[in-house]
């Protein structure tokens, strides 16, 4: 089943329509309990605060949340060996998140995140005029051709 919601062409204020309830809370639960099964230390997720839509589990305070939940949820934290949520680009401008790709070879022409969910990112909703920005202010051509 999908939802036709109206993707917002950018900005605007409040938590856009694109919001998808409790969506890290879902992912991070799942990663939580395979780190555990898997004996992992730590679990990493990119979720970036600075230049974001607004969406209230992006936002450093949610993840310090979910940290305090995680070494109460989990055998392993109670027995003392507690698993790591990493937040490694939460305070990154989208021009340093594309500098820093750029050093590790990412490969971009595979990476992006439309809203409008088609096989080409659309170029206007926020998450593209977001990306377009990120190239633009890096110095970098964005391979995928998204421009603002």
């Amino acid at each position: 089943m999908t939802a036709d919601i109206k993707v917002p062409k950018a900005g605007g204020g409040g938590i856009p329509p694109t919001y998808v309830p409790a969506r890290n809370t879902i992912l991070l639960s799942y990663a939580l309990a395979y780190a555990e099964v898997k004996k992992a230390d730590a679990i990493f997720i990119g979720a970036n605060a600075v230049d974001y839509s607004g969406y209230p589990d992006c936002r450093p305070e949610y993840f310090d949340a979910f940290r305090k939940l995680a070494n109460f949820a989990t055998k392993r934290a109670v027995e003392g060996k507690k698993i790591r949520i990493e937040t490694p680009v939460i305070n990154f401008s989208k021009k340093e998140i594309v500098e820093r790709g750029k050093e590790l070879k990412v490969p971009f022409e595979f990476t992006w995140s439309c809203y409008r969910g088609e096989k080409k990112p659309c170029g206007r909703c926020d998450s593209c005029v977001l990306r377009a920005k990120g190239f633009k202010e890096a110095g970098l051509k964005d391979p995928l051709g998204v421009k603002k």
